[in-house]
C-alpha cells in the first residue's frame, strides 16, 4: 500500500486569496475534511461577496492589458504553467486524493489529464484566426473586402464543480488566457486547495512574464460570492461545470451574457446482442465505479438486448468482486466513501426507492444499515429497474449502476433518449449498422462505440445536449467560446 501520511506541502501564502494584484490576506477559513475518514487536514480561506466585487473591478481594469498580450506571450505562459505543474504532479496527484477523497489512481488520471489541457492550448494559441467572407454575394458588395477576426470577449468567470477540481478550473483558466480575456475562478468551497495552488503557479509565471497578478483571480465561498459573479454585467462570460439545477440558475442569473452550462447526465450505456459481452461487462467495471461514481459521464443507465441480458447480468455480478473498495491513497482502491455523507445519503434514498418500486439489488447482497458512515456507498448494482424512479430518470452521482432489458437496438436508442439529459452515451455491438444507428440518433454530445462512455480526450469538443447543458469545451472550442468575432467590410477608394 502507497499511501500519503501527511498532507502536502502548500505554497499558497496561508490565509490568502489570490485577489486583485496581490494576495489578499482573508479573516474567515473552513475547514478541508478528508472524505475516507472525516479528518481535517487543511483550512481553506473564505472569501465574501465583496472580494468577488473587488475581483471583478481589478479583471475589469486589466482587461485591456491582457486583450493586448501577444501571440508569443500566451503561448509562452501556458507552456510554462504545463512545465510547472507536469514538475510538481505527485504533490497535486496528493493533494487531490485527501481533498476530493477520490482513488489514487483517478487523481493520477486527472493530473495527467490537466497537464495535457495545458500543453493542447498552449498549441491552440496560434490557431486563433478569422477568416474572409465572400460580400461579393451581393451585389452591393461587389468590389469589397471582407474579413472576421477574433478578439477577446472580456472577463471570464469559472467557476468549478469538486469531483475533478484542479482540471475543471484548468478548463476555465487556460482558454482565458489563450483568448487574451481576465479570468476569475471559484472552486467548489470543500476542494479549493489544489486551484489555489494552481493559481500560485499560474502568477508567478505571469510575474515572469511581467503580466499582472490581476489577469487570474480566485475567489473561495459560498453561494452569495459566485452569484456576485455572475450576476455583474462585466463578467462576459460564465462558464460552469456543475449540477444541473445550479446550471439553471446560473444561466438565468448571467442572462443575457453568455453562459457555457457543462452540466449531468445519466449516461446511457447500450450493449447490443452482438457485442463482445466480456469487453462490455468490463467496460462497467471500469466506466460504473471510476472516482466513486462521481462524474457526469460514468455508466448508469445500461441497457441490454434481450438475448444476452442474462449472461451479461451473471458476468457482471461475477466480476464485481474486482472492485477493491478501500482507502483511496492506496492505487489498489476503485471505490472509497463519496464526498460527504450528505451525497451518501442523497445515493442510498434513491437506491431505497428503487428497490421499493420493484428493482433487484444484485450486489452488493445487502445494503449498509444505517449505523455505518453514509458517505461509505458500496459498488451497487440494480437489475430490472422501473424507468420512473429517480435513480433511472436522474443522475445518481455515485457508484450505481442500473440495469434494464429491451429487444433491439432500435428500442435501447429510444430508451436512452428518453431522458432530459444528453451529455455522452456509448453503445457495444460489432455491427457497423448498430454503431451508425447510435451515432446519428442518439440525443448527445458524443457517442463513443465500444469504449466507456467516460472516455473524454481533453482536446475534443466535449459537452452536451438537452439539460446537459449548452457550448462546448476543449481546447480549441473554449478559446471560440471566449473570443468574440469582429468584422471588417471594406471599400476600397480608387485614386484620383
Amino acid at each position: 500500500m502507497t499511501a500519503t501520511q501527511t498532507p502536502p506541502e502548500l505554497h499558497a501564502p496561508a490565509g490568502a486569496l489570490p485577489i486583485g494584484t496581490g494576495w489578499r490576506a482573508l479573516d474567515a477559513s473552513s475547514d478541508i475534511v478528508f472524505p475516507f475518514d472525516g479528518s481535517v487536514f487543511a483550512q481553506a480561506p473564505v472569501s465574501v461577496a465583496a472580494d468577488s466585487s473587488d475581483a471583478l473591478d481589478a479583471a475589469e481594469a486589466v482587461r485591456p492589458e491582457v486583450a493586448a498580450l501577444t501571440t508569443a506571450q500566451r503561448k509562452s505562459i501556458l507552456s510554462a504553467i504545463h512545465d510547472r505543474l507536469r514538475g510538481d504532479a505527485q504533490r497535486f496527484e496528493d493533494l487531490l486524493v485527501l481533498e476530493t477523497g477520490k482513488p489514487r489512481v483517478d487523481c493520477r488520471t486527472e493530473v495527467n489529464r490537466t497537464i495535457v489541457t495545458l500543453q493542447a492550448t498552449a498549441e491552440e494559441v496560434s490557431h486563433v484566426t478569422g477568416e474572409t467572407v465572400p460580400l461579393d454575394l451581393q451585389e452591393l458588395g461587389r468590389g469589397m473586402i471582407g474579413y472576421y477576426t477574433r478578439k477577446p470577449a472580456g472577463v471570464i468567470v469559472g467557476i468549478a464543480g469538486f469531483n475533478y477540481p484542479l482540471l475543471l478550473a484548468t478548463h476555465k483558466l487556460a482558454p482565458a488566457i489563450a483568448a487574451g480575456c481576465p479570468v476569475i475562478v471559484k472552486p467548489a468551497p470543500n476542494t479549493p486547495l489544489a486551484t489555489i495552488e494552481l493559481l500560485k503557479i499560474t502568477r508567478d509565471v505571469l510575474a515572469e512574464h511581467g503580466v499582472t497578478g490581476a489577469a487570474v483571480q480566485l475567489v473561495n465561498g459560498g453561494p452569495e460570492v459566485g452569484e456576485t459573479l455572475v450576476r455583474d454585467p462585466r463578467a462576459a462570460v460564465v462558464s460552469f461545470t456543475g449540477s444541473a439545477k445550479i446550471g439553471h440558475l446560473i444561466a438565468q442569473q448571467a442572462a443575457p451574457r453568455k453562459a457555457l452550462l457543462e452540466l449531468g447526465s445519466n449516461t446511457g450505456f447500450i450493449v447490443a446482442a452482438d457485442a463482445d459481452i466480456e469487453a462490455a461487462v468490463d467496460a462497467v467495471l471500469r466506466g460504473g465505479f471510476y472516482a466513486n461514481g462521481q462524474a457526469c459521464i460514468s455508466v448508469q443507465r445500461v441497457v441490454l438486448e434481450r438475448p444476452i441480458a442474462e449472461r451479461f447480468t451473471a458476468r457482471l455480478v461475477e466480476r464485481m468482486s474486482e472492485v477493491v473498495v478501500g482507502d483511496p491513497r492506496d492505487i489498489a482502491t476503485n471505490v472509497a466513501p463519496v464526498i460527504n455523507a450528505a451525497s451518501g445519503e442523497r445515493i442510498f434514498g434513491m437506491v431505497d426507492r428503487a428497490l421499493a418500486a420493484g428493482a433487484q439489488l444484485l450486489t452488493p447482497t445487502e445494503l449498509p444499515d444505517g449505523s455505518a458512515p453514509r458517505a461509505s456507498v458500496p459498488p451497487i448494482v440494480l437489475g430490472d429497474v422501473p424507468r420512473d424512479v429517480d435513480v433511472w430518470c436522474e443522475e445518481i452521482f455515485g457508484p450505481v449502476v442500473c440495469l434494464t432489458t429491451v429487444d433491439s437496438v432500435d428500442d435501447a436508442i429510444d430508451l436512452v433518449n428518453d431522458s432530459r439529459y444528453g451529455l455522452q452515451a456509448a453503445v457495444y455491438t460489432a455491427s457497423l449498422e448498430s454503431a451508425f444507428a447510435a451515432i446519428e440518433r442518439l440525443e448527445v454530445g458524443g457517442v463513443v462505440v465500444n469504449e466507456i462512455p467516460g472516455f473524454r480526450s481533453d482536446i475534443m469538443p466535449y459537452g452536451g445536449v438537452k439539460d446537459s447543458g449548452v457550448g462546448r469545451e476543449g481546447p480549441r472550442y473554449a478559446i471560440e467560446e471566449y473570443t468574440v468575432t469582429r468584422m471588417a467590410m471594406i471599400r476600397p477608394q480608387a485614386r484620383s
